[in-house]
């Protein structure tokens, strides 16, 4: 594993505070944290001066879209770009790949397709559609994490959305081996009095944001309450953006549930308010709100109702978002933003008078408990794998996309400014980015969850 050494600075991150010490690291673990002077000999000593070290981030919610549709991402061009945004670890999305990952057959083929492609370590959703509850118990002893679901059209006609019979069969199974469900939850309630179409004004995003509104996520989150409720299944709100469903959220869990919940950038640091007529880059769905929702999420972090936060990273082929026509209605809803996480998050996070202990704590330790992998991910500590990022939190840049390493550099995020740098990366010890530069080779690993939540580190078809 090579010799071993230590990273020495004057602000680690750890248990809430900024220290002076040094991470020691030994065949790719983290062995100690120490004073300089207590570095013992042998070790090679790396300093980072006043430079932060902070826990590498877990994304829990990625788009990585291989095989089948890699002109729109792929591993290697998502995992690199992943790595130059401090992520160290993340897990990938049962679509927009082709197989979709819903069944045992899909998702060998897609593990095919990692070796020699993951800069970074990486772990896999499979995916519930109408008919392959007999797949599933299968996907679990291949090692997938957990399963996703969707309520509404998933924007790909080959995963289906659920109804609440494909529910009642799925995740009785899903919670007798105690994997969460995953759920994109919205409910298509266009025939309600108070459903606004975009009528023959599809450029506006007022029109837009007014198709897809608030309700449809509440009531999907009452729906998936009440189930979670009859089932005891742990059940996950992916990209929540409705700020009015907080309150059933918090309390779902005051009850108890098994209920949990995420949150994205894109609802944390953008608005409606904001948004450009025809500028479809800001098309996702649910869609980006009001600056005034935008608040509630926030308060719904401090206050422990949002879990987390994890990108969504949801690309396409530019082409696809219809730019040059700038139609809401037709174009790909998705935002590309998985290098970005960080900076966005901190800059905003720092405005709104959050410390970093907090950005590390919804981006880190919050999606590996997760995961269930918090014994070796999302924080340091001695016997933790050496995921780690050096961060300059006051350093400023604007983005261009000379900066951005995923395949297509379309993001609503172009040309603002940000506090906040990620400098060096490293996953179980190994640098795999450093000031632009990446490690000659990749070096990343799946994680696969064979063991009912143990952690395996696999390096499948290498």
């Amino acid at each position: 594993m090579g010799t071993p050494f230590a990273i020495k600075t004057k602000s680690l991150l750890r248990n809430g505070e900024l220290v002076s010490a040094c991470v020691l690291i030994k065949d790719g673990k983290i062995v100690g944290i120490v004073q300089d002077d207590a570095i013992p000999a042998g070790y090679a000593v790396h300093d980072v001066g006043d430079n932060v070290v902070m826990s590498g981030l877990v994304d829990s919610h990625v788009h990585i879209n291989e095989p089948g549709r890699t002109e729109w991402e792929g591993f290697d061009t998502a995992t690199r770009a992943a790595a130059a945004g401090g992520i160290t670890t993340l897990t990938d999305m049962p679509l927009n790949c082709i197989p979709v990952t819903t069944s045992s057959a899909a998702f060998d083929e897609k593990l095919r397709h990692i070796a020699g492609r993951i800069w970074i370590d990486i772990c896999f959703w499979g995916g519930v559609v109408p008919g392959n509850a007999s797949e599933l118990d299968k996907m679990m002893r291949q090692g997938v994490m957990g399963f996703k679901c969707f309520l509404i059209h998933s924007g790909i006609d080959d995963f289906p959305n659920v109804e609440r019979p494909d529910l009642e069969q799925s995740m009785p199974i899903l919670a007798k081996q105690g994997l969460p469900l995953l759920v994109h939850a919205e409910l298509d309630l266009s025939h309600g009095v108070n459903h606004k179409p975009l009528t023959d004004e599809p450029h506006k995003y007022a029109n837009f944001l007014a198709s897809r509104p608030r309700e449809w996520e509440n009531e999907a989150i009452k729906l998936m309450i009440e189930l979670c409720r009859e089932f005891g299944c742990r059940v996950h709100i992916v990209h929540l953006s409705s700020s009015d469903a907080l309150p059933l959220i918090a309390k779902a869990k005051a009850e108890g549930l098994k209920i949990t919940t995420e949150t994205c950038p894109h609802y944390l640091t953008l608005a409606a308010e904001d948004v450009p007529d025809g500028n479809t880059a800001f098309k996702c769905t649910p869609p980006i709100r009001e600056r005034e929702n935008s608040d509630k999420l926030w308060q719904g972090l401090e206050d422990g109702t949002i879990d987390f936060i994890v990108s969504d990273h949801s690309p396409c082929a530019p082409e696809l978002k219809l730019l040059a026509e700038g139609n809401f209605d037709r174009a790909w809803g998705g935002i590309s933003s998985l290098q970005l996480g960080l900076p966005a998050i901190w800059t905003e996070a720092r405005r709104r008078g959050y410390s970093l202990s907090d950005v590390s704590r919804w981006m880190s330790y919050g999606p590996a408990k997760f995961l269930g992998i918090d014994s070796v991910k999302g924080s340091l500590e001695p016997g933790h794998d050496a995921d780690i990022v050096v961060f300059a939190p006051d350093q400023t840049f604007t983005l261009d996309q000379s900066m951005i390493h995923h395949r297509h550099k379309l993001t609503p995020h172009m040309g603002r400014n940000w506090q906040g740098k990620v400098l060096e990366t490293y996953v179980r010890g190994n640098k795999v980015y450093d000031h632009g530069q990446f490690a000659d080779q990749p070096l990343g690993k799946a994680i696969l969850d064979t063991n009912k939540g143990a952690y395996t580190n696999a390096n499948v078809h290498s």
